[in-house]
């Protein structure tokens, strides 16, 4: 599968210091793929300098397998669609009326008009001024915006920011329909990791302006093993009798972190135990929690 972006070193640096450092991104064709970090952590400046909005320090970009230069650039994101931060939008205008400026900016055929009101489901309200619009719907007529040429690339910069659970679900069901309609390749920037969890397929984590992750996601929930967790009457004395076993330990509070094993194994573990008067007060099967791994790789608190 070939990829439809690839980033080599990609860096930007603002006053001395490295807002994007050295990213390499790899977005195969026919993927969602979830760009996910805390805020400030590097999502949208990576996404400008792909888009050819901020011009990178140092690094290359190859889109559809052309590098991005100040030549081509126009002509290589032709099919690049895009929703960065906030939609623009003209108030005093409906929303029709607001495409049909983009429209012909764009000199995409007039009947995309009425396919991407239907797509975005805001067909209803197309003749309703955009001052009147909720937010929910000035983020899908920015995704329609964005949807009018048919692009084979739609990068979108944490299109549910703002929206309430409906809309977020909304938004959600739209973005996942796109590749399969569509044929589209999505790029999608969030801080909510139970969002991208629910949407994307290949995901990259970014901290502090550097990609410290990036795989699918079936890869990352991976991670989250199993492991039992055991407290006795004697800790310390117990990590000897494991260390001596062979068995990997880890102390946690008030338990001792160990792997998943077989029933047998662990009966047998606490027999021994019972014989040397280690009482075992409780044993408990546990697994990392997708939030937690993204607590280890960005060393911040995840947003739910």
């Amino acid at each position: 599968m070939s990829n439809v972006i690839e980033t080599k070193g990609l860096s930007k640096e603002y006053g001395h210091v490295y807002r994007v450092k050295d990213v390499d991104l790899l977005v195969p064709e026919g993927a969602i793929y979830g760009f996910l970090g805390p805020n400030g952590a590097g999502k949208s400046t990576t996404l400008k300098m792909i888009l050819g909005l901020a011009k990178p320090t140092t690094g290359e970009i190859s889109v559809f397998g052309r590098k991005v230069n100040s030549k081509n650039r126009l002509a290589n994101l032709r099919d690049v669609g895009s929703l960065i931060e906030s939609p623009s939008y003209y108030g005093h205008l409906t929303g029709e009326e607001n495409l049909r400026i983009f429209q012909t900016l764009r000199g995409v055929p007039k009947k995309n008009i009425a396919e991407v009101l239907k797509i975005v489901r805001l067909d209803q309200q197309k003749n309703k001024k955009v001052s009147q619009y909720s937010l929910g719907m000035k983020q899908r007529l920015g995704l329609a915006s964005a949807l009018l040429g048919y692009p084979k690339l739609l990068i979108l910069d944490e299109p549910t920011n703002g929206l309430d659970p409906a809309g977020i679900q909304e938004m959600r069901e739209l973005i996942q329909s796109l590749p399969q309609k569509f044929g589209m390749t999505v790029v999608v920037s969030s801080h909510l990791l139970s969002e991208i969890d629910q949407l994307a397929t290949r995901v990259g984590i970014i901290r502090e302006g550097e990609l410290v992750y990036q795989d699918s996601l079936s890869r990352l929930h991976e991670y989250s093993q199993h492991h039992l967790a055991v407290r006795t009457m004697n800790n310390e004395v117990t990590k000897s009798f494991l260390s001596k076993n062979g068995v990997d330990w880890e102390a946690q509070d008030d338990y001792l972190i160990i792997p998943r094993m077989k029933d047998t194994m662990m009966a047998e573990i606490s027999t021994v135990l019972g014989q040397n008067n280690i009482g075992v007060v409780r044993i408990e099967e546990r697994k990392k929690s997708l939030e937690d791994i993204f607590l280890e790789l960005t060393g911040t608190a995840v947003s739910l």
